[in-house]
């Protein structure tokens, strides 16, 4: 328990100087988490005795996050990389010809799997802190916290209350009573932040609340899917006492590109 707790503190300590030092911080900071939760996903693929390509994989998402972030930088550079993308996209089938796979194309879309499971969803939550052209730290963080605020009061309100199961078949913990309970207390904080954070409308931030409380827990069934169909427990061990990055993240990678794509298309930009 105190592992857990020191380790805790420290990340949310570091996670939270990334929203507080600039657009540069924030970006090298989640494209990295990105690349993490990437690699955590090919390494949990691997112990079912399936192997995307891993390096080019990375080397494909650390392209996607630079193409990104010089976009919303405005770098001049970033149609190159964007060209280096495609080219990337093909060696991963041109280098499945060379391996000794009786299943190369299960290789090859789990390579590309990874991409669009781990990695595209922080490239959306990265996103959103450019919503409004410059960067502002902002909705991001109110993301964050929203995020945090439905998980943590999901599981206290189904440790309290929580008879009827959600889903038992992939998490057997998770109920009803906690789930509502979850987003209750997220739509109470959306308001608390709608006072502070004032680029978007209460109603916005209520949305954003019932989007990330609804697809944030749709999210975490299925990386518990994902665990339970390959028999593991957690998806790494880089967080002592906390298991992998993905099982930190793992509600993020289904709410954040709903969260961009209802806000850029129904809030002021």
């Amino acid at each position: 328990m105190k592992t857990r707790a020191i380790t805790g503190f420290f990340f949310v300590l570091v996670m939270l100087a990334a929203f507080f030092f600039g657009p540069y911080v924030f970006l090298s900071f989640f494209s990295l988490l990105s690349l993490l939760c990437l690699f955590e996903f090919y390494g949990l693929i691997k112990t079912t005795g399936v192997y995307p390509q891993q390096i080019l994989g990375l080397v494909l998402g650390l392209l996607i996050c630079i193409t990104a972030t010089s976009f919303w930088l405005n770098a001049s550079f970033t149609r190159y990389f964007s060209g280096l993308i495609v080219l990337f996209c093909v060696l991963i089938f041109f280098a499945e010809l060379y391996q000794k796979s009786e299943k190369p194309f299960h290789q090859i879309a789990y390579t590309f799997l990874g991409l669009i499971y781990t990695l595209i969803p922080f490239v959306f939550f990265m996103a959103i802190g450019f919503l409004h052209h410059d960067f502002n730290f902002h909705l991001p963080l109110g993301f964050i916290l929203l995020l945090w605020t439905n998980d943590t009061f999901a599981y206290l309100s189904g440790r309290q209350f929580g008879r009827n199961k959600l889903f038992e078949q992939h998490s057997p913990k998770k109920t009803w009573e906690g789930f509502i309970g979850g987003i209750i207390v997220a739509v109470i904080i959306a308001f608390i932040i709608s006072q502070y954070f004032l680029q978007i409308s209460i109603f916005h931030w209520i949305i954003v609340s019932l989007i990330i409380s609804i697809f944030g827990t749709m999210s975490d069934l299925v990386e518990s899917m994902l665990k339970r169909s390959i028999n593991v427990k957690d998806s790494g061990n880089i967080l002592p006492g906390h298991g992998g990055l993905l099982d930190r993240f793992d509600g993020l990678l289904l709410a954040a590109p709903l969260v961009f794509i209802y806000l850029y298309l129904f809030s002021p930009l």
